[in-house]
């Protein structure tokens, strides 16, 4: 009983040391972000007072309406694209033989280990060959296709632990094969591809090597994070607190994202304990 309570409190103290050692940056730039215009704040530094000056300092200079837009329309057009291929992808390796199946699986998770930053020039060269470089497009294709050799695991890994009897049987009745994956497996998907869909999202919304590279000269489509580093390299920008509150602006989408759907991921995590 000792050794279980000792070991309760050990446990206990490292999981309230690794919140403090993840919580301290963010807390930091909120508090930050919330302390008057021109008040030299740094680290933990507690405000005297409440301020939201630096926010709305920020949301005027920074021009952050259009940034978070453009964000939304990348990251929503490519959580739907690659659940879209990456269902259809990870059900044929999962369910159906073909010729290659193995070569061609072993080929799309290469993309798993590969750096994508080693893309980038060639990805730039392509595209502005193909006259789509500073558009919502030059973001969104390369990013759907960097994230599907994930995607197509994720999603193959779950059709892989439902039981085959449900498309045996499926078959039986006359199912075709999308109908089978549409009526059946994918009302049983829905965790695992909710929870897919909040990861793409948070990568998406935290794209910047990509938006650096691919659309610099056009604000209307530059996201989110690459208008924060603009921002705060801007030297009319050089107070800490407006550039605090910039990054607050551009997180709290995410920050929201993730509470409302932590829920769901780890359901999603869960999921493919299906036994037969």
């Amino acid at each position: 009983m000792l050794t279980s309570r000792r070991q309760t409190v050990i446990g206990h103290a490292v999981l309230a040391v690794a919140a403090i050692a993840a919580l301290y940056p963010f807390l930091s730039v909120v508090l930050l972000a919330l302390s008057k215009p021109g008040t030299r704040q740094s680290g933990f530094t507690l405000p005297t007072s409440i301020s939201f000056d630096n926010f709305s300092e920020a949301w005027s200079r920074g021009l952050f309406s259009q940034a978070l837009l453009s964000s939304l329309i990348v990251a929503a057009a490519v959580v739907v694209g690659t659940i879209v291929l990456a269902v259809l992808a990870g059900y044929a390796f999962a369910a159906f033989p073909f010729p290659l199946k193995g070569l061609l699986l072993g080929l799309l998770l290469v993309g798993l280990v590969m750096p994508y930053e080693a893309t980038v020039i060639p990805l730039y060269y392509q595209l502005r060959s193909w006259h789509l470089t500073n558009t919502y497009w030059a973001l969104i294709l390369p990013q759907i296709g960097l994230s599907l050799p994930f995607a197509v695991f994720w999603m193959r890994t779950f059709f892989v632990s439902t039981p085959p009897a449900l498309r045996e049987a499926a078959a039986v009745d006359g199912a075709s094969r999308f109908r089978t994956l549409r009526s059946i497996l994918l009302p049983m998907a829905a965790p695992a591809i909710g929870t897919l869909a909040t990861l793409l999202f948070l990568f998406a919304w935290n794209e910047f090597l990509l938006a650096l590279v691919l659309v610099p000269d056009d604000r209307s489509v530059q996201t989110a994070p690459l208008a924060l580093s603009f921002f705060a390299g801007n030297r009319r920008n050089s107070n800490p607190g407006v550039t605090a509150a910039a990054a607050v602006i551009v997180a709290l989408p995410v920050l929201i994202s993730y509470i409302a759907l932590q829920r769901r991921m780890i359901s999603g995590m869960l999921a493919g304990a299906v036994k037969e």
